[in-house]
């Protein structure tokens, strides 16, 4: 399977440099085969190939005055530039038409030099080597030294070169990794996520919630109340807002490490894990919306779905209407209303119920079901299912069976007129 590794990146001023101006040239070939494409669209012109784009927008447009200091760069990081424009657009029109799985997406949108994130992607026609003393060499950018701290798998495929908002550079691998089964372990459990407790397991192990940016909170607001009264364009103003986005990158780094070690720990104890498939986008319209963020649930069960397949586990998403919370584990009833302020509720069975582990519980039960008939939850994009029309549900004869019908009639209706 493939995994991205991610390392800490050195540049020094002069190679930092070079990669503005790479990061530059990469936003003006995506920014000009947009352009070309929206003209066509506009004009009412045939649509423009991807080969047709490439030698418009690179090799015709170096030989011109306006656009020859894109010779300063790789070819390849060009190239990549239009496969990512290609790419957006393939997968816009796929999504106009269905084919697309998730939810619909709008055409693709011009990049700015303002954006917080830039980013160059270097394959392996690129020739980007690792040096004997352990530095990435990238054509026409130079060594760069790299924090390592840990070793590659495989020889990687490629490798993206990014600038986040905060000012730091980072290089990630795209490396090929053999599956290294774990021993197999009789344990089995389900994972219900929260806010209050970050997860709770069908043992009744509960995991708190670390909330990092409701704690960080204090000084981010401090931080942002300087960063509003410093004048627009001035370099104090650049310089407030750098220490803002490195305070925002602090407390992603402290959650995303606190992923890492809770998903890894549940992986190695447990031979399958089974997670309920939360709409996070609708919880983040809601007003609990900074705390499902500060969760971040999507993030955590990724890992977990990648760490079990990359261990030997078996994994399972199931279905987020499964009433996980309101049925009584024990004797399988149903209880009706549950609000969110229960946190304990009594069946009529006689027995005592957490919330939460209950849940876990519930979800534990059902992926066992699920996986032991081998099916997978239907895909859901949040919100209730939409009901069935009379057709789909089989009450009334589809339209086409009508007319048909109505037709065979009046023909028989004629053939006794005449008779």
């Amino acid at each position: 399977m493939q995994l991205r590794y991610s390392f800490r990146l050195d540049p020094t001023p002069g190679q930092r440099i070079a990669l503005a101006r790479a990061f530059g040239c990469a936003r003006v070939v995506f920014n000009d085969a947009l352009a070309l494409r929206r003209h066509a669209h506009a004009e009412g012109l045939p649509f423009i190939t991807d080969g047709e784009l490439s030698k418009q927008v690179i090799t015709e447009a170096k030989q011109t005055p306006d656009r020859a200091w894109l010779g300063g760069v790789s070819a390849v990081v060009l190239q990549q530039a239009l496969a990512d424009a290609c790419a957006a657009y393939r997968n816009f029109f796929a999504s106009l038409s269905g084919t697309r799985k998730g939810p619909k997406i709008g055409p693709p949108r011009l990049r700015s030099r303002k954006d917080n994130r830039q980013a160059i992607r270097f394959t392996r026609n690129a020739r980007f080597t690792i040096t004997a003393g352990g530095k990435l060499s990238l054509p026409k950018i130079g060594d760069i030294t790299v924090r390592w701290s840990r070793r590659l798998p495989s020889d990687p495929s490629s490798v993206t070169v990014i600038k986040d908002a905060a000012g730091r550079y980072f290089a990630s691998f795209v490396v090929v990794v053999a599956e290294r089964p774990l021993p197999r372990t009789e344990a089995e459990t389900g994972i219900d996520l929260g806010l209050g407790h970050f997860a709770v397991l069908a043992d009744g192990r509960k995991i708190d919630s670390p909330r990092f940016l409701r704690r960080a909170e204090k000084k981010l607001k401090r931080l942002q109340k300087l960063f509003s009264r410093k004048e627009k364009g001035s370099a104090n103003r650049a310089k407030a807002q750098i220490k803002v986005a490195k305070q925002h990158a602090k407390v992603a780094d402290a959650r995303r490490e606190f992923h890492h070690q809770a998903s890894i720990r549940i992986v190695r104890e447990n031979q399958a894990i089974y997670v309920e498939d939360l709409a996070v986008n609708g919880l983040a319209r809601t007003r609990l919306a900074k705390s499902v963020h500060d969760a971040g649930w999507s993030a955590f069960v990724g890992m977990l779905e990648y760490k079990a397949k990359l261990y030997g586990r078996t994994f399972a998403r199931i279905d987020r209407f499964h009433p996980s919370s309101k049925l009584c584990s024990a004797c399988g009833n149903l209880a009706q209303v549950m609000p969110l302020n229960a946190r304990e509720w009594m069946c009529a069975c006689g027995v005592s119920h957490d919330r939460d582990v209950n849940a876990a519980i519930n979800i534990l039960a059902a992926g066992r079901r699920q996986v032991a008939a081998g099916r997978k939850p239907e895909p859901e994009m949040g919100g209730k299912r939409r009901p069935q029309t009379p057709v789909e549900a089989g009450k009334t004869p589809h339209p086409a069976r009508k007319r048909r019908a109505r037709g065979t009639a009046e023909e028989a209706g004629s053939h006794r007129n005449v008779a």
